[in-house]
């Protein structure tokens, strides 16, 4: 996926968060969006999500004609695309992205594996996996059966995590990814990322904790654009 910010800005009231952000994030790389803590950088993201409505600005989404055709044969997806389409209408981008962030909601209510289970009927997980194997990955085999809610901040990152990365979707947004998790979870966070991160478009947003994105060779620094 290729996506295009023209002349992107917002402002609340009358402060410009960011603003005249003209950049372009091509699928062959993957990138990293610096700043420090209230800098707007997860603004920026949710409005790459199409979460927030940017104030000013354009942004266009392109995916290979060979992605869309495959999400099209994907019966579990719902979404019915041409087989010539390449823009994705900015209204429709939540059906071709996960995200993760650690101000996430997840359902409390639900166990690892009804999260697993609920998920897969929106958006499909990588072919070889089920939920058996996902529950594997994420190593919370012996919490599987309890409620989120009965879960560490460290723990349901993992989830959060695990859901976004293992999702079989060509752009992958991760908002402070490894909020909460120890060196052991930071290390299953980078394999885990690693092995699933081939043929997607990848955006982290991180404030200098260079751990959370060894893997990306593209640098935005959003203080650039106030």
């Amino acid at each position: 996926m290729d996506i295009t910010l023209t002349n992107i800005g917002k402002r609340y009231n009358y402060e410009w968060i960011f603003h005249k952000v003209n950049y372009e994030f091509t699928g062959d790389n993957n990138y990293v969006i610096l700043g420090s803590n209230g800098s707007g950088k997860s603004t920026l993201l949710q409005v790459i999500t199409g979460n927030i409505i940017q104030s000013e600005g354009e942004i266009s989404y392109k995916i290979p004609s060979l992605r869309l055709n495959a999400e099209n044969k994907n019966k579990n997806t719902g979404v019915e695309i041409p087989d010539s389409a390449t823009e994705i209408d900015t209204d429709t981008i939540f059906r071709h992205l996960s995200f993760a962030s650690p101000y996430l909601d997840l359902f409390d209510e639900f166990t690892l594996t009804e999260s697993i289970e609920f998920q897969a009927r929106f958006k499909p997980f990588y072919k070889d996996l089920d939920t058996k194997s996902i529950i594997a990955l994420t190593q919370l085999e012996k919490a599987k059966d309890k409620q989120l809610k009965q879960y560490s901040s460290g723990m349901k990152q993992r989830v959060r995590l695990a859901l976004a990365i293992l999702c079989d979707t060509p752009l992958l947004l991760l908002d402070e990814p490894t909020s909460n998790l120890d060196k052991k979870a930071i290390d299953w966070y980078q394999n885990l990322i690693n092995d699933y991160s081939q043929n997607r478009l990848i955006i982290v947003c991180s404030n200098q904790q260079e751990y959370e994105y060894p893997f990306c060779n593209k640098e935005l620094h959003i203080e650039d654009y106030k």
